[in-house]
């Protein structure tokens, strides 16, 4: 299943970069993506994070990719071990 997902994903990045004039028509501009350069680059920022997520799942290096996201979540963070005193 996760190989369908990361073949749809990877298929949705390329149209999501082809389209993205008609996408970012139909979206609309929102105030806070200015500050990212619009909503054009906004969608191209979100296909390559996407089309990067797929082909790290498709082949098995989603933990070494997203393993920095870890330490941005709170919650998601191993404890801490002591060593001993």
């Amino acid at each position: 299943m996760s190989t369908f997902l990361s073949i749809i994903g990877i298929v949705l990045a390329f149209f999501m970069l082809k389209y993205r004039e008609r996408l970012g028509d139909m979206i609309g501009e929102g105030e806070w993506m200015q500050k990212v350069g619009g909503i054009y680059s906004m969608i191209i920022i979100v296909a390559v994070v996407i089309f990067f997520v797929s082909i790290a799942t498709l082949t098995g290096t989603s933990d070494i990719l997203l393993a920095p996201l870890r330490f941005l979540v709170p919650g998601a963070r191993p404890p801490m071990v002591n060593p001993g005193f």
